[in-house]
Parts: structure tokens; C-alpha cells; sequence
């Protein structure tokens, strides 16, 4: 217990975050604070009858659960407020030349706006096949692995 004292001082005096995935316990100084939780304060926990030291974590979540059904809603509402396009006109089978009348740099455009949706980068190799909402549904949902 002497080297963990010793480096009890070190750490003290140099603020880092020391994380182990062993039984023993964490040690984590932040702004040279020490913090001793009430949880924590049973005889076995106990350090060399010293007091505890609080493991800060940080968690990440992950994006919600995407469906088709939700997919397809997304990508209509953004063609819906996109102002070159006629929301009367707009349905999943439209074609965006054909059927809405927009031209290469609008599809440019569309493809940009569901970019910014939904968090990815369309290649352009793989953008000038979505001519379709429903082709933009497919790419969303395969890129994200949804399948029902």
C-alpha cells in the first residue's frame, strides 16, 4: 500500500484520469479534487482506512432505432419544405425531373439537404441514382442497416 500512497501524491499533484478494468479500485483525481462518495463507505471499500475516491465516466448514447416508415416520413417532410417543390405533386414514386420539374443543380441540392437529415455523406456516384424520394429511403435505410 506504500506505492499506492506514493502514487496517490503524484497524482495529486498532477491531475489525470487513471482507469482500470480490474477488481481493484479506481482511482480518478480531476481538478485536484477528491471526492468520497456516500455510497462507497462500507468497511470493505475502504482504502487503508483513508477516504474513497469518485470515477467519473462519460456515457455515449446512440441514435434512435430507425424504420422505413420513419425513414420515408424524414425525407418527405425536408422535399416538403424545400421551396422548388410542390408539395401536392411530391409522393415516394415522384421523379425529381420528370414528375417536380427540378434540375440537376436542385437534385444536387435535395441530396444535400438529406445529407444534413441525416448525418452522412452521400457519394456522388451514389447520389446521381437517386432520382426518387423512394430511392433516397432505400440508400438511408441500407446505409443504416434497416431492414423490415
Amino acid at each position: 500500500m506504500a506505492s499506492f500512497a506514493r502514487s496517490l501524491r503524484i497524482l495529486t499533484r498532477n491531475p489525470v484520469l487513471i482507469r482500470s478494468f480490474s477488481s481493484k479500485p479506481h482511482v480518478v483525481v480531476l481538478r485536484k479534487t477528491l471526492s468520497v462518495p456516500s455510497c462507497l463507505t462500507s468497511s470493505s471499500n475502504k482504502l487503508e482506512n483513508h477516504t474513497q475516491y469518485l470515477q467519473q465516466e462519460r456515457g455515449y448514447s446512440s441514435k434512435p432505432p430507425l424504420s422505413l416508415n420513419m425513414i420515408s416520413e424524414r425525407v418527405l417532410l425536408v422535399l416538403k419544405l424545400y421551396d422548388k417543390i410542390t408539395p401536392e405533386k411530391l409522393s415516394l414514386e415522384s421523379h425529381f425531373i420528370n414528375d417536380l420539374g427540378l434540375d440537376s443543380l436542385d437534385h444536387v441540392e435535395v441530396i444535400m439537404a438529406m445529407e444534413d437529415e441525416f448525418g452522412f455523406e452521400i457519394p456522388d456516384v451514389d447520389a446521381e441514382k437517386l432520382l426518387r424520394p423512394a430511392d433516397i429511403v432505400r440508400y438511408v435505410a441500407d446505409r443504416e442497416d434497416v431492414y423490415e
